[in-house]
């Protein structure tokens, strides 16, 4: 049938506005996909040229537990609280879009317009944290996809789970790429009197005209460096991540995006390489070429080098830095920098991991060369 990409599934309703993936391709996990005819398409787009909407629809999530352990060796944290599941800052990198595949949903505009929302994520938590069996180990809210999307300033389920850990003193780590934490600032500035709580702000770019592609509905950068400084200013330990770094599209910026987050006064600071697991392959490859013509062909190239010719490989360390000659010498340019800036050697104390368990002791190590994911 015409009208329909190599990448993937062509939209029902056409062209979006506001969204980042410009295709929802079928789930991985079923066999029968719905195609749409070119010429319905060629319609919707003369009648919608610049675009249609596509509202946000929330779902109930009825899971009976909300703390989620962390297994990956190469991650510094042990605990996830997600409070939604899907992500309307519409990111189109987002490794998590693949886990909306597992609910029946696609990875593409799917996981930014279906909203899982888990209301009752406050009262799991309390359950969970009051127990007995817990040693208050700290929690990342959120590992997966970000406690502060739009749908959180009306429905407030993180703030009602910081809440609870203010009043059970719960160690907390929040990463996050909203300014919208700043309204929990009194939460975590409490927290934070007992070294409870630290912060990590994402900032993949400095340019002003590319978030509003990549990332829709996230803040803007400038936004973003001001959400450091007032964390900051509160005496919350703040770690800027630059996740992820896009090779030939943002790894130029790493010097002036350190220098810009520690004037702001983060005091450490992580990247992660761009990562394509499953679907997000063909949507970010789509977005590329609808949005960088002129240098889709050089930035796939790029990428397929830090991957062994392969858009990603899963292996644990590898996939969050990449080998060959490019992405060592983004990893070199990153240490390098930070060291100059002086960033913190460590992670702060709430991302870090906590001691090893009996059965974590035969755990692989990280390579010498590789940094981990706060570092």
């Amino acid at each position: 049938m015409s009208g329909i990409s190599e990448h993937g599934d062509a939209l029902s309703s056409g062209p979006v506005r506001g969204r980042g993936a410009g295709l929802n391709p079928g789930n991985r996990f079923e066999s029968i996909r719905l195609h749409v005819l070119g010429d319905h398409l060629d319609d919707v787009i003369a009648e919608h040229p610049d675009g249609t909407q596509v509202v946000t629809r929330l779902y109930d999530d009825r899971s009976k537990s909300v703390l989620t352990k962390v297994d990956s060796p190469d991650l510094g944290m042990r605990w996830n609280l997600n409070p939604y599941r899907g992500c309307e800052h519409g990111c189109i990198y987002c490794y998590a879009r693949p886990t909306h595949e597992y609910l029946g949903f696609s990875s593409g505009l799917d996981f930014e317009t279906r909203i899982m929302v888990k209301r009752d994520a406050p009262e799991l938590l309390r359950e969970a944290i009051a127990s007995p069996k817990w040693d208050r180990e700290a929690i990342s809210l959120s590992g997966v996809t970000d406690p502060y999307q739009p749908v959180e300033s009306k429905l407030g389920i993180t703030r009602r789970c910081l809440e609870v850990m203010q009043e059970l003193r719960q160690p907390v780590s929040i990463i996050t790429k909203s300014r919208l934490v700043l309204r929990d600032l009194d939460l975590l500035a409490d927290l934070h009197r007992d070294g409870l709580a630290s912060a990590a702000i994402s900032i993949t770019t400095l340019d002003p005209s590319l978030p509003a592609k990549m990332e829709p509905r996230a803040a803007s950068p400038n936004a973003r460096l001001e959400t450091i400084r007032r964390l900051s200013d509160a005496g919350i330990p703040v770690c800027v991540l630059m996740a992820p770094i896009i090779p030939g599209l943002t790894d130029h910026e790493i010097p002036a995006l350190l220098r810009a987050a520690r004037e702001a006064g983060a005091t450490s600071a992580g990247y992660v390489l761009l990562r394509l697991p499953y679907q997000i392959k063909a949507l970010f490859l789509e977005w590329l070429e609808r949005h960088f013509p002129d240098r889709a062909a050089h930035v796939e190239s790029l990428i397929r080098q830090t991957r062994g010719g392969d858009l990603y490989r899963s292996q644990f360390f590898e996939r969050q830095r990449g080998t060959g000659a490019h992405a060592h010498s983004i990893g070199q340019s990153f240490r390098l920098f930070s060291k100059r800036l002086a960033f913190n050697q460590h992670r702060p104390a709430m991302f870090q991991s906590s001691p090893p368990q009996p059965h974590t002791a035969a755990r692989p190590t990280q390579q010498p060369t590789q940094l981990g994911l706060f570092d």
